[in-house]
């Protein structure tokens, strides 16, 4: 016992780091896990209307999470340059790349949304891969288009979130985000199911509450950077500032940004072809499997927002010019999150009938979806690991890392041998599920690895050392 005592003691020197991390991390943690049960509330709405819908639904998830990708390398650079500047005590910059990640969200999310539209039949087409119903995929047409409409008012959400994350502020972004989602949830019971004298639209209801609740927390969002309440905060900005595009800026946000998005794209694409080769086994086989990946959310939530922690306070330690915080910050947080996501393995073990009964009542369904999650519960610690510590070298700049692992684990395990899974040996849900659990332990190991060798902390230092040689070379 007084082993035990020893080991759960937080040492002195670490106590004000604690508690720094627990301020960053509990309003971001509450905020994706609440989210995230949000989410799920959604599928609960949908499984309880019909198998179909889930499904339909399901088709459209990785197309609409792919052309969210576009964004990621501004958001991901944003919230490092924010991070940055702040740790640097330099106000002008902070404030500066916030209006540019605006200008950027903005305009590309008004051409996504366009295209998101457009391409609606012949993504959900190719995602059915010959495996769906046909009114199902008229469903999923109606579901993305409806989708698709709505993404400007998430990407608006999207950036004001990245530069308070940035700064620090991850309350403010849990309350809005709550608050948007609550309506979507409402919004979903009267649309979904025709309540109060509204039509009963289904799937379709559920998009059109989607897109409704991303209005609202866009408009919330820019109260909270816009508001005179918020003038003596780091990132304010107001319609009296230059907008006049800084490519500059811009550049140097992309620069940090690009391995992000080019780890997003390759990220959702190879789940675009994982989930089309577990859609031919069919509409039953791919209603489990969503409803598998939807509780296995709940996993992701604290890992990820760990993440979002290690990013920030890296990237304000990189800032300040203090390595070994930054280095004891990134350890601290992993070991956390491990402790976190082992917790969720054991539910995921013990009672995964508990999770999926909330979702259907089919004793089919329900036996595939305990199966998913007690393979996916022996992925917990390479999840936890890859995650949190891949969010403390994005904070350090050093994004193509996680890129790597990305593309690593999901292009040779979830496309190429789920193929072979599937196609070849016949193993079905099962062999899916198998794969994942390879894919998390390979970007692991990748992240892990990059993390070891400390290479990361100077990535800042050699980018800066680069421009000055360039600089010295042009003149």
């Amino acid at each position: 016992m007084n082993w035990l005592r020893q080991k759960l003691q937080v040492p002195p020197e670490k106590q004000g780091l604690y508690k720094r991390i627990y301020e960053i991390t509990w309003p971001a943690f509450v905020e994706l896990v609440m989210s995230t049960m949000f989410g799920m509330v959604d599928m609960m709405m949908l499984g309880q209307y019909s198998a179909a819908s889930v499904a339909a639904v399901g088709l459209t998830n990785q197309p609409n999470m792919l052309l969210m990708a576009c964004f990621s390398a501004v958001n991901v650079g944003a919230t490092t340059l924010i991070a940055w500047g702040v740790g640097a005590g330099d106000t002008k910059s902070a404030r500066s790349a916030t209006r540019q990640t605006l200008l950027v969200n903005v305009t590309l999310g008004i051409l996504i949304s366009i295209l998101g539209i457009w391409a609606a039949r012949p993504v959900v087409v190719f995602m059915a891969a010959g495996g769906i119903d046909q009114e199902t995929m008229e469903v999923g047409v109606n579901y993305f288009q409806i989708i698709a409409a709505g993404l400007l008012f998430q990407e608006i959400n999207m950036a004001v979130t990245a530069a308070l994350r940035g700064s620090g502020e991850t309350r403010v972004p849990m309350l809005y985000n709550i608050a948007a989602n609550l309506i979507n949830v409402l919004g979903n019971y009267l649309l979904i199911y025709g309540k109060w004298g509204l039509p009963r639209l289904g799937a379709e209801g559920a998009a059109l509450s989607t897109t409704i609740s991303r209005f609202f927390g866009c408009a919330m969002a820019l109260y909270v950077v816009m508001s005179r309440r918020s003038q003596t905060h780091v990132i304010h900005v107001s319609l009296r500032d230059s907008w006049k595009p800084d490519f500059k800026v811009m550049g140097q946000m992309l620069k940090i940004g690009a391995p992000a998005t080019f780890e997003q794209f390759i990220l959702q694409s190879g789940f675009m072809l994982f989930a089309r080769t577990v859609s031919s086994l069919g509409t039953t086989i791919f209603a489990a499997h969503q409803i598998g990946l939807n509780i296995n959310s709940l996993a992701f939530s604290p890992a990820n927002a760990f993440g979002v922690a290690a990013t920030t306070l890296v990237g304000q330690s990189i800032g300040a010019g203090d390595l070994e915080q930054a280095k004891m910050q990134s350890k601290v947080i992993g070991h956390l999150s491990m402790i976190v996501n082992c917790f969720v393995g054991v539910l995921f073990l013990l009672i995964p009938q508990v999770f999926a009964r909330l979702y259907t009542s089919d004793q089919e369904v329900i036996g595939m979806c305990c199966l998913c999650l007690r393979m996916i519960a022996i992925a917990q610690p390479g999840m936890s690991q890859q995650l949190s510590l891949a969010g403390a070298l994005r904070g350090a700049g050093d994004t193509l890392f996680p890129m790597l692992a990305s593309v690593s684990g999901v292009w040779v395990f979830r496309v190429i041998v789920c193929y072979l899974m599937v196609n070849v040996f016949h193993l079905g849900l099962f062999g899916a599920w198998l794969t994942m659990v390879m894919d998390q332990y390979l970007r692991a190991a990748i992240i892990v690895l990059r993390h070891r060798s400390d290479k990361w902390l100077t990535y800042k230092q050699r980018s800066q050392e680069k421009r000055a040689r360039r600089a010295g070379s042009a003149a």
